[in-house]
């Protein structure tokens, strides 16, 4: 159990720096974790029964909250506070049956979001403790730890460890109700296949509500008794850049977004400590891994995984890199291509639908039988992704299924057009294409930039590349492209921007 393995190394090593709080610079040992987190649990169990809802920004009270949670055998729901958090609170609500939203002031005050009368703030529960209610922890904490692992839930694998939400960068987002045996043979295999249990130090800045973030930045460390370095916003890319810089974090995660601004406001010999880098949930592209071997002397290990993989499917192994591939499946992990309509087995090298079983696998998306048997067919999850293996069992990542076009009787990938377009623009200028409707051909693609090009000159270029069809037929520019709180694009989000430009032209 997630919760039993952190009382074990809060027992174990009572005074190792649990988080370095880089936010309020309150540190937390593992001891005082232990403490709060059994204060926390028993308030919980007076507010709630089975879910409560957690919104709080990456840091010491959103991993007390989550520990506390499963202390109290409720079940965590982790919103998203990035994009629409009032909305987003009572989506989580109305689909997961619970009312209790613990949050803070600060940052509903940060979000623009109003006060909900469900809303209990952590910084209220601080605030009201009792000495007898501090005292009954104390005793608590100074119990073996096989008697606290038995007032703090039963020893169930199968047990949810908690709710997540799917990006929602293509449609709303589905309700995935992850178990303990899925997060923990998730952390113990992606732990054992990157050799990452001798590390101290881990720099953990993703957000919660993210699966990367939960399972990577709160879960791993406080299994494997590691330190969190914690910063509360990913996207301050200068101050963390200074907190790698000073703090010296051995494991470096993130979203190939958060990297590259990392990198780009440090300097030679900031990053001299960090001896893994690992990113995901897009695409890594050349520039960055470029970026980081000339400026750091560091190789980028790319992964790939989804929310209901808990999340690491595969990843490049640390003694046998192949950049551009997605690397190999993680221990416990089987992946299939099959090929679109037949549902046959492809090939290798054929490209298919990249399907995924293993322990890490949901069970299905909570309350959703219509989805979960589209997507769960006898123990495989089918991705929604496009791939192939090539005969050393490398995976390639060659594009979401749903971000293909059908133009003129030919399936366009969206992804290879944005990749094409990508290595003939100046890294400084991002870019994108998006699917509008078309009267005549169905669809037209639209290619979105950062700043104006020379459209003639980009429209020449990428002739060279990419098939007639697969050609945008316009240029917009939209100066800021708005990202998920994970870090990828918000395709649904930018196509209605260019929607609404498209409308007003």
């Amino acid at each position: 159990m997630l919760q039993h393995k952190f009382i074990s190394n809060a027992k174990a090593h009572p005074n190792k720096i649990a988080i370095i709080e880089k936010t309020t610079g309150n540190d937390l040992s593992y001891g005082r974790a232990l403490l709060a987190s059994l204060i926390l649990s028993r308030r919980f169990r007076k507010l709630e029964r089975g879910r409560i809802g957690i919104m709080l920004p990456t840091g010491s009270g959103a991993t007390l909250a989550v520990v506390g949670s499963l202390m109290a055998s409720l079940t965590p729901v982790m919103i998203n506070y990035s994009t629409g958090a009032k909305k987003n609170c009572r989506y989580a609500q109305d689909k997961c049956d619970f009312k209790t939203i613990i949050t803070a002031r600060a940052l509903l005050k940060r979000v623009g979001c109003d006060e909900l009368p469900e809303m209990v703030f952590i910084e209220d529960i601080l605030a009201s403790l009792g000495s007898i209610e501090k005292g009954l922890a104390l005793v608590k904490s100074k119990l073996p730890a096989s008697l606290i692992k038995k007032l703090c839930g039963k020893n169930d694998l199968k047990s949810p460890a908690v709710i997540l939400f799917t990006s929602g960068s293509e449609k709303d987002p589905k309700v995935v109700q992850l178990t303990q045996q899925n997060l923990l043979s998730n952390i113990n295999s992606f732990s054992d296949m990157m050799n990452i249990r001798g590390m101290d130090n881990l720099l953990a800045v993703l957000p919660f509500f993210h699966v990367f973030g939960l399972t990577i930045n709160l879960w791993t460390p406080l299994c494997l008794g590691m330190t969190s370095i914690s910063y509360a916003n990913p996207l301050d890319f200068k101050v963390i850049a200074q907190i790698i810089k000073e703090n010296k974090p051995q494991l470096l995660v993130g979203t190939p977004l958060f990297l590259e601004g990392y990198a780009k406001q440090s300097a030679p010999g900031d990053f001299t400590s960090v001896e893994l880098t690992v990113t995901g949930a897009d695409k890594c592209p050349e520039s960055l891994r470029k970026l980081y071997r000339e400026k750091h002397n560091i190789e980028i290990f790319e992964g790939y995984g989804t929310t209901e993989t808990s999340p690491v499917i595969s990843i490049n192994p640390r003694d046998n890199n192949r950049p551009g591939s997605i690397g190999i499946p993680i221990p416990g992990t089987v992946v299939k291509i099959e090929e679109i309509g037949t549902g046959n087995t492809c090939k290798t090298g054929e490209v298919g639908k990249i399907l995924v079983k293993g322990e890490g696998v949901m069970s299905g998306y909570l309350n959703d039988m219509e989805e979960s048997h589209l997507r769960l067919k006898s123990g495989w999850y089918d991705t929604g992704d496009l791939g192939c293996i090539d005969k050393e069992g490398y995976l390639w990542h060659k594009g979401r299924l749903k971000r293909f076009v059908k133009i003129g009787g030919e399936m366009i990938s969206l992804v290879m057009v944005e990749e094409t377009l990508a290595s003939l623009l100046p890294d400084n200028v991002e870019c994108c294409v998006v699917e509008l409707p078309d009267a005549k051909r169905g669809s037209r693609i639209v290619g979105v930039t950062s700043q104006a090009v020379d459209e003639k000159r980009v429209s020449k270029l990428l002739s060279e590349e990419l098939p007639n069809l697969a050609l945008p037929k316009k240029y917009v520019v939209v100066e800021e492209f708005p990202y998920m709180g994970s870090g990828k694009t918000d395709f649904r989000t930018l196509t209605t921007i260019v929607r609404e430009m498209e409308g007003a032209i």
